[in-house]
């Protein structure tokens, strides 16, 4: 499924290990998108990152958004388990050498 995409630091993270979504890029998606937060939405958030051999292959991960109270933003829950790079999407991981995938890859091919 398509989830609107934005740019998160995936370092950024509070105390639930929750993304914290207060990044200027992320701002700049959300409002390219077109996207109001709300409870519940998902959005697939998306990190630079490159391969082994220096080639930009972003990282990418569906998270849950909801509201952190105690620190007044808007934060996603992200299953870490499930972070892929976008190489894997456009391949669906196959073809893929497995020292292309990413560790959590390794165990389901």
């Amino acid at each position: 499924m398509n989830y609107p995409r934005v740019y998160a630091d995936f370092q950024n993270l509070d105390n639930f290990n929750r993304l914290r979504l207060t990044c200027a890029g992320t701002l700049e998606d959300l409002a390219r998108e077109n996207v109001r937060l709300t409870e519940g939405l998902i959005l697939t958030c998306y990190m630079d990152d490159a391969d082994e051999q220096g080639r930009p292959d972003e990282l990418m991960a569906d998270g849950t958004v909801q509201f952190n109270q105690e620190e007044g933003c808007w934060v996603a829950v992200v299953d870490w388990s499930a972070l892929r790079h976008a190489s894997n999407e456009r391949t669906n991981g196959a073809g893929l050498r497995p020292e292309q995938r990413l560790p959590t890859d390794r165990a389901s091919h």
